[in-house]
């Protein structure tokens, strides 16, 4: 059995953080007394660096009023809206099967920092799980994570990109890696197919047969 790196996103793919991540932003907004954005335009941008979600919502900012922002939102979502986290169904079983292989490792890249992460899955008992875990800050983009982890030799046995949003498929493809999209965060079909997933799944057992279906 060939041996496989599994790289997988956090938010829309492993957990759903919109809760949390709706009132850790419209938190910092407040303090400034910006217009709160509602849970759906929220989470149709879940899955982008906070940076440019905060751009998106309120337009070209001075540097030190969106440093605040983000630095008010971590406050609060490290302290309040990490735990409105919620496990997709599922996805647990399919963690554990692939971490069971001996052939198989497992590796998360998220645009969240790692200590941020690191606490979301420790939340949910999946933090053992993962051989090591990437996280983002402002200004780093998801294929630039992903070409370090490649360069310094991190992730290396024939890896595979798995995400739920544009940006997961695209550092992928930027890195000539294989990779599957899935339907159960916040990126629909045509998002993930037009970034050229190679795979687009609607629940995690799909993810299982396509493993197996490669093994042979």
């Amino acid at each position: 059995m060939p041996e496989i790196d599994f790289v997988f996103d956090l938010d829309g793919t492993i957990s759903d953080p919109k809760i949390g991540m709706a009132e850790s932003i419209n938190w910092a907004l407040n303090s400034h007394n910006f217009k709160t954005i509602s849970d759906d335009d929220i989470g149709n941008l879940i899955g982008l660096p906070l940076d440019e979600m905060y751009a998106r919502f309120c337009g070209d900012l001075k540097k030190p009023i969106l440093d605040d922002l983000v630095d008010k939102y971590r406050q609060h979502f490290w302290n309040i809206g990490y735990s409105k986290n919620t496990l997709y169904p599922e996805v647990k079983s399919l963690l554990r099967y692939l971490y069971s292989e001996p052939d198989y490792r497992l590796f998360i890249c998220t645009s969240k920092p790692a200590d941020i992460a690191r606490k979301i899955l420790n939340m949910f008992n999946l933090d053992e799980l993962f051989d090591f875990i990437s996280g983002g800050d402002v200004g780093i983009a998801k294929h630039q994570q992903l070409k370090d982890l490649l360069n310094n030799g991190t992730v290396r046995h024939n890896p595979i990109m798995i995400g739920d949003r544009f940006i997961d498929i695209q550092a992928a493809r930027q890195n000539q890696l294989q990779s599957i999209g899935v339907l159960w965060g916040y990126g629909s079909r045509s998002e993930l197919e037009d970034e050229g997933a190679n795979y687009v799944v609607e629940n995690p057992g799909e993810i299982k047969k396509i493993v197996a279906l490669n093994q042979n």
